[in-house]
């Protein structure tokens, strides 16, 4: 099992969209056991994936199964969930998926004032940061895992990469999403520094590592920068082949020099790349498309309002989902 969080602190990036699609495309067309964990308190990943059916029983009830479930016995001081989790089935993207929930916001406290704990290699703090990590060993049996994640570098998305091998970042075409490369890169240094300090406190009192229980791995920061994908640039064509406009263009031009500087030198191990997976032009209209029918784009059809010229984007949609799998599996070494 290979785990792979979607992740950028900047907003409006379409990560939910890339996310769904991409786990979508691994699932329908290369047969492969995937899951989705939304682990965004707004649940845009639940809402695109699932029928409104589903959405308006499901959050209806008093005790339902989300992300929260997990988060319930480390607020009690009880540890780890004992108990099984089912996650639910996407009727059209096809994977699995473990429904968000907007009460995650609140967990973010117990994983922020905990973090100092584990600073200090407390055994709580321990536990409370690397809820996630136990979640993946829960759900072994998965070929690939995949977080959405909200746009932040707050204490739910430090909790999900800490615990990730892999992450992958979307970017949208303008200055500001280049310039939060910086800003993750930074906090990554910091998460790695602080994490590793901690589990050295913990050996140091305990004299052994940190081992989850009770599968007794030990843990340790193993996250890897995967690539990225460019997105929602308008595109012309130019003797046949389709170039972002210059506006666009200018933009993506300064991104790869600052991707290779602060993150595939500093986070990307020993993964040859190459690390630009796509370009994704504007999709317009299918998107909300896919969007009202809760189906992958690359999947729409004439019963989800798909007509004219929006049946040549549904093509090219699955031929760029083909190059992005493809680039990313042999990037993450599948």
């Amino acid at each position: 099992m290979k785990s792979i969080a979607i992740f950028n602190n900047k907003g409006g990036v379409g990560k939910t969209t890339f996310l769904s699609n991409l786990a979508a495309y691994l699932t329908l067309r290369l047969n492969k056991k995937v899951l989705v964990v939304d682990a965004d308190p707004q649940c845009n990943a639940t809402m695109y994936c699932m029928q409104e059916d589903f959405i308006e029983k499901h959050y209806s009830l008093d005790k339902r199964e989300t992300i929260e479930t997990f988060f319930e016995p480390i607020r009690r001081a009880q540890g780890y969930l004992q108990t099984k989790f089912r996650p639910q089935k996407s009727p059209r993207f096809g994977f699995s998926l473990i429904p968000g929930d907007p009460k995650l916001a609140l967990s973010e406290d117990i994983l922020a004032s905990d973090w100092g704990d584990m600073l200090s290699g407390k055994p709580r703090g321990m536990q409370t940061s690397f809820v996630f990590k136990d979640m993946l060993l829960k759900f072994s049996n998965y070929d690939y895992i995949f977080f959405d994640v909200s746009p932040s570098l707050g204490a739910i998305n430090r909790a999900v990469l800490i615990a990730s091998d892999f992450f992958v970042m979307p970017m949208s075409s303008d200055i500001f999403s280049v310039m939060a490369v910086s800003n993750i890169a930074h906090a990554l240094k910091e998460w790695k520094r602080d994490l590793r300090k901690g589990l050295d406190e913990y050996k140091e009192k305990n004299n052994e590592d940190y081992k989850m229980s009770p599968s007794g791995t030990i843990v340790d920061w193993n996250l890897k920068f995967a690539g990225y994908v460019t997105q929602q640039y308008t595109a012309k064509r130019v003797q046949g082949t389709r170039q972002p406009v210059r506006a666009y263009e200018n933009v993506i031009t300064k991104a790869p020099s600052l991707i290779k500087t602060k993150l595939v030198e500093q986070f990307s191990g020993n993964i040859p790349g190459p690390f630009k997976l796509s370009d994704i032009p504007n999709l317009h209209s299918v998107v909300p498309l896919s969007q009202s029918s809760h189906s992958p784009i690359f999947a729409l059809k004439a019963a989800d309002g798909v007509v004219g010229a929006h049946f040549a984007k549904v093509r090219d949609t699955e031929r760029l989902y083909q190059q992005i799998s493809g680039q990313l599996l042999a990037n993450i070494g599948a």
